[in-house]
């Protein structure tokens, strides 16, 4: 079915020592752009024997969130509405959303997971255990209870025993992520209106606003044996507080917008920070020093960084449907995230205008070869005159199949002049326009030329 699942290390678990520590504490009201010469300077060297790379593949589209289970086995989400559980490098799809999936969750012996189709759902059934009215960007484990948190700017309390839901708002935004204190008692959110919150799981009502940034917030990360909380934002900051004052413990903003990932291992030693530029920084937080700091996508972001269960490997994923294992310290290096070969990342300027609009507004979603091979779309292959809906073995919205829009020069030119929320409304294409009459016109030639048998 032109599902590759390669390993390239196979499921090596090392164990090196912890890289000898070079760089002073560093106070944090110090600024960090001041220490950036002496941090490229005097990062800590990587272990000198050879540890390899993990590689795996068989995703239809980027990978966008990554769970790691006790067992050993990975759990993905992906752009290609697929849920994967991997063992061995050999995954099981999981397929019942409608849309991309955003968020997983391994929670209590049960895989959950949110996506763009609104819904929360439950494996290995995939059965709906709640629905927003907005994506889903991040869920939260609670005794008895699940958690979801949604653009609609709500978070969903979803009782396991199937009683009737909460909705916490309060958030003037879409609500980015969760974390979940471990007595149960306390969820943090953050949102895109650049606020941190505290709520009582109990009394289902909010505590207290923990801080407000000038711009939106993408990530959480919580320590609270330690007493801290770690938020990465739109703007590129990343940083630390204290869960009980709020007061900042360190700073590590290096100008790289957005911040996508955050994760920390499971003792909490160390936090991993993704961003939108490709890097992959790695910081020990017993004196909050930068351990590495390396680019690890070609191209594109790091939308999601996970530890292993005993904290020697990080796993990350970005623009490309392959994602990758390293041991931590060597987190980032090697095989790239966003791999240069890919046609539709070539220079913008090597294409035609029409392969140019393209590889902006199709080609994740899309193949144009025979086979959808797990895209969030189905192939265009011999898309001049078919009908709507009717690629076998793709699973369309309720509003595509059986429709009677059949494909050609006057279809394709009204779905990108009006998008695809006005021309299909209910479909799963995401909204999106080509303006110019132009643009559209070249993406319709190359698209006959392309695709044509």
């Amino acid at each position: 079915n032109g599902r590759a699942s390669t390993t390239v290390s196979g499921w090596m678990r090392p164990n090196p020592a912890r890289p000898e520590k070079v760089l002073q504490p560093r106070p944090s009201n110090m600024p960090l752009r001041a220490m950036r010469l002496s941090i490229a300077l005097c990062l800590a060297p990587l272990c000198a024997h050879a540890q390899e790379v993990q590689a795996l593949s068989g995703h239809g589209g980027p990978v966008m969130a990554i769970e790691t289970l006790p067992d050993g086995r990975l759990a993905t989400a992906s752009f290609d509405n697929a849920v994967g559980l991997w063992e061995n490098a050999a995954p099981v799809w999981l397929d019942a959303h409608e849309a991309a999936v955003n968020t997983v969750l391994y929670a209590d012996g049960t895989l959950w997971s949110g996506g763009d189709d609104f819904t929360l759902r439950r494996w290995p059934t995939g059965e709906v255990i709640g629905r927003h009215q907005g994506k889903i960007t991040a869920l939260a484990a609670f005794p008895g209870l699940m958690a979801s948190a949604s653009w609609d700017g709500s978070i969903g309390l979803w009782p396991l025993d199937g009683a009737a839901p909460t909705r916490l708002t309060g958030h003037d935004g879409g609500v980015n992520a969760l974390a979940a204190s471990a007595d149960g008692a306390t969820l943090y959110s953050a949102a895109s209106d650049g606020t941190i919150r505290a709520w009582d799981i109990g009394a289902k009502s909010e505590v207290r606003q923990i801080l407000q940034h000038g711009f939106g917030i993408n990530r959480l990360a919580l320590n609270e044996d330690a007493g801290w909380l770690a938020y990465g934002t739109v703007d590129g900051s990343t940083k630390v507080i204290d869960i009980s004052t709020g007061e900042q413990i360190a700073d590590f903003t290096l100008e790289r917008r957005p911040i996508l990932a955050l994760a920390q291992n499971p003792d909490g030693t160390r936090l991993a920070i993704g961003d939108g530029m490709g890097f992959i920084t790695v910081v020990e937080t017993d004196h909050w020093q930068i351990e590495s700091d390396r680019r690890a996508a070609s191209k594109g972001p790091v939308w999601t960084l996970a530890f292993s269960d005993d904290g020697t490997r990080l796993y990350a994923g970005g623009l490309d449907s392959t994602f990758y294992g390293w041991p931590v310290a060597r987190a980032g290096e090697g095989s790239p995230i966003a791999a240069a070969e890919h046609s539709f990342q070539r220079a913008p300027e090597d294409m035609e205008n029409g392969e140019r609009q393209f590889a902006r507004k199709c080609s994740i979603c899309h193949t144009l070869t025979p086979g959808s091979n797990r895209r969030a779309g189905p192939t265009l292959h011999a898309l001049f005159g078919r009908q709507a809906g009717t690629v076998a073995g793709y699973s369309y919205s309720e509003r595509l199949d059986g429709s009677d829009i059949v494909w050609n020069d006057k279809s394709i030119d009204a779905l990108f002049d009006l998008g695809p929320d006005h021309y299909i409304p209910g479909s799963k294409m995401p909204m999106q326009r080509i303006a110019d009459p132009d643009d559209r016109a070249d993406l319709i030639d190359y698209l006959r030329r392309a695709t044509t048998p």
